[in-house]
């Protein structure tokens, strides 16, 4: 017999998928943004308002922990405040910059996020 803290809580999940890819889910192209935001609710609404759209989202707080994070995620495209797009667009090689300022209307702000990311260049495709 097991001691009452060593039993379960819930059900056993042992066998339920968990992680990964959903029955549900589409299949196809992610766009993965990488929203710069001091302001804990202003990086939380944009996160949730990408996410409900499908978009693949990191967010950070700080245009320093920005800058570390894009040399291993390579996002499409960067969305941040005035004061850290300069140093954001500097560091960030071609990967397109939307400044949110200004942009109150979510629908405003995923449109400029749709427009940035159609008027990147493409990679090139390899042959096989």
């Amino acid at each position: 017999m097991t001691a009452d803290s060593e039993r379960r809580q819930g059900p056993d999940r042992r066998r339920s998928a968990r992680g990964g890819r959903r029955a549900t889910d589409q299949p196809g192209y992610s766009p993965l943004v990488l929203v710069v935001d001091v302001d804990p609710r202003g990086r939380q609404t944009c996160e949730t308002i990408l996410a409900k759209l499908r978009f693949a989202v990191a967010p950070v707080d700080t245009a320093e922990k920005a800058i570390d994070v894009m040399a291993g995620l390579r996002p499409d495209v960067i969305v941040t405040r005035e004061r850290d797009a300069q140093r954001l667009r500097q560091n960030g090689g071609a990967t397109p910059v939307v400044v949110s300022d200004g942009l109150d209307d979510p629908d405003a702000l995923v449109e400029e996020i749709r427009r940035a990311l159609r008027a990147r260049p493409k990679p090139e495709q390899k042959m096989l």
